[in-house]
């Protein structure tokens, strides 16, 4: 089916975003720096979020690989990588970061909207 190819195609993107999200979280002066990271972190909080992000990235590889997509677990892929945005957005209304931070996190606004887009079409 064209559209459970699509979602595991938007998922396998996922993953990778996710796998570069980690790396700028785990090396917030080098890779941090070209998403506009705010830098110094301690090193407790760079390395347990970027174990989060990890952890999703695995969550959409799995998904991409299961015979049928689980969607409550899509569902919730979705909510997290809005969040995600918001979270930039209010850091970025607050002062905490610059402009370009919310154009890198964007790439989750548009991954939620996909996911949730195939969530609703796919019932």
């Amino acid at each position: 089916m064209q559209s459970e190819r699509f979602i595991r195609s938007v998922l396998w993107v996922a993953v990778g975003f996710n796998l570069l999200g980690a790396m700028a979280f785990l090396f917030p002066e080098t890779v941090g720096q070209l998403s506009a990271l705010p830098v110094p972190v301690p090193r407790l909080y760079a390395w347990l979020l970027a174990s989060m992000v990890l952890m999703f990235g695995g969550m959409y590889a799995w998904l991409a690989m299961q015979l049928e997509i689980n969607r409550a677990l899509l569902a919730i892929g979705a909510i997290g990588k809005a969040l995600v945005f918001c979270v930039f957005t209010a850091c970025w209304l607050l002062g905490d970061v610059p402009f370009l931070a919310i154009l890198g996190a964007s790439g989750d606004l548009i991954l939620a909207g996909l996911f949730t887009n195939w969530l609703i079409r796919s019932r």
